[in-house]
């Protein structure tokens, strides 16, 4: 069976201002990063979902990603967006979703447990 591997690429406009949300906001590893840390594009992880940034002040794109957790998985987000280290609010997406704005307005949703 063959499967297919993604990553979304979202664009930033400052790569050391995402890398602070991602990776100590929401808890994102990096995994690599061009240029020996130098460059402008890098990949983050986590829990097996891996994100490129690219750091391109000509794109204005933004976009939206759509992440199902498990109950275990979105009561530990909740947890982190508790403590304060992460902005969020709900919102509505065809459902009731928590939403997360990066800094540079790419919107990302997870669906509360009744939604659907």
């Amino acid at each position: 069976m063959q499967k297919w591997y993604a990553r979304p690429v979202l664009f930033v406009s400052d790569l050391q201002r995402a890398l602070q949300f991602y990776v100590d906001g929401l808890r994102f590893a990096k995994d690599w990063h061009e240029g020996d840390g130098q460059g402008k594009v890098c990949q983050i992880s986590r829990a097996q979902f891996e994100v490129i940034l690219c750091e391109d002040l000509l794109r204005r794109d933004k976009a939206r990603i759509f992440v199902e957790l498990s109950k275990d998985e979105l009561a530990q987000l909740r947890e982190e967006i508790a403590s304060g280290a992460i902005p969020s609010k709900t919102s509505w997406w065809g459902y009731d979703v928590i939403q997360i704005d990066d800094p540079d307005g790419n919107e990302w949703l997870f669906p509360l447990p009744d939604a659907g």
